[in-house]
């Protein structure tokens, strides 16, 4: 288990505990607070591991590319699964562990309403990643706090990451081959901008905007792992990019930070949105990149914001450049990896 997930050691079985408390005290009073306590904590830490990606993971991310539809229903056919055996590992806990029960059999028992209350449980918590999923987990939990019900100005990195030869494999293929193309590659960006704490704000076409807080973003240097990350995987699938597609996807990326207004904006569909130059300057400097013919390219304004550049990383100096819509010229920097090229 990773650092970082260290958190959900205590935390499920104390979720999953408090639910079996609330359904102990709501519809089964008769029944053993002890056994519905015990019977929410192994239910809940084994749905909240595999939301987590620390169940079958392989499992989790492959229905989630599935319509909603197919996805709610092998989800419900997953959660009732992990439900029956939370149910067998709680009975053997009361009977051998903590000897509440009369028999291991007793203990293993499951009442209707007690499967009926964890399956719509189970509807629910579906419902809400779901919800999470399609508008992404950063935008949901910002979203549901309210933090940018009202304007705010800080500080943010911005990667604009453009898809090379999306046009000519569109005049070969058709839109339709080439939006599951794009699809497939996009998919692939997920964990790494998981990974490195950022967020997939949009697409545009063949283009995906990430965004991360400053702080985030340039702690080790990440916004830039970030995008090296994302080479890895792809690379790491190479056989099998070249086999369905005949070659391996390319991109461009280029990076840049500095202060925006961050805000909630619509009515009947809500999103999070990012007012000032910063946006506009990226853009720019992913054209600049088309340019320069550099894959990953970065303002020296983002680069003087890490305190610490990692060793596998450098940086070379492509001196300064006037940006169309920008007062003063901007410097900039190519960026690689030690024995990594970019697609």
């Amino acid at each position: 288990m990773q650092r970082h997930h260290l958190w959900l050691l205590p935390v499920a079985p104390a979720i999953g505990a408090l639910a079996g408390l609330f359904y102990w005290s709501a519809f089964e009073q008769a029944g053993t607070l002890i056994g519905s306590i015990v019977r929410g904590a192994c239910v809940g830490s084994l749905i909240l591991f595999y939301e987590r990606e620390l169940l079958l993971p392989a499992w989790r991310n492959r229905i989630r590319r599935w319509a909603t539809p197919l996805f709610a229903l092998a989800t419900l056919v997953t959660y009732a699964s992990m439900i029956v055996v939370a149910n067998i590992i709680a009975g053997m806990a009361l009977d051998h562990g903590l000897g509440v029960m009369e028999s291991a059999r007793a203990a293993m028992v499951m009442t209707q309403s007690g499967f009926a209350y964890s399956i719509a449980a189970s509807l629910v918590i579906i419902l809400v990643f779901r919800i999470r999923d399609l508008i992404g987990p950063h935008v949901f939990a910002n979203l549901l706090l309210g933090l940018y019900h009202r304007p705010i100005q800080e500080e943010r990195v911005f990667l604009f990451l453009d898809i090379v030869g999306s046009t000519s494999f569109a005049e070969r293929n058709g839109d339709l081959a080439t939006q599951v193309w794009l699809g497939r590659i996009f998919n692939a960006l997920a964990a790494p901008v998981r990974r490195s704490g950022g967020s997939i704000d949009d697409y545009v076409g063949d283009l995906a905007l990430i965004t991360w807080t400053i702080r985030r973003g340039t702690r080790d240097a990440a916004c830039l792992r970030c995008v090296f990350d994302f080479a890895s995987v792809l690379a790491q699938d190479a056989p099998l990019w070249v086999a369905d597609y005949g070659e391996l996807p390319r991109f461009r990326a280029a990076l840049h930070c500095g202060p925006v207004v961050t805000a909630e904006i619509g009515l009947e569909r809500h999103k999070i949105t990012y007012f000032g130059d910063v946006v506009n300057t990226t853009a720019r400097l992913e054209a600049l990149s088309k340019t320069l013919d550099v894959p990953v390219i970065a303002s020296t304004d983002l680069t003087r914001r890490i305190d610490r550049l990692p060793a596998d990383l450098e940086v070379h100096d492509l001196g300064t450049h006037s940006i169309r819509g920008r007062n003063g010229a901007l410097s900039v920097v190519a960026v690689s990896k030690s024995g990594m090229a970019c697609p």
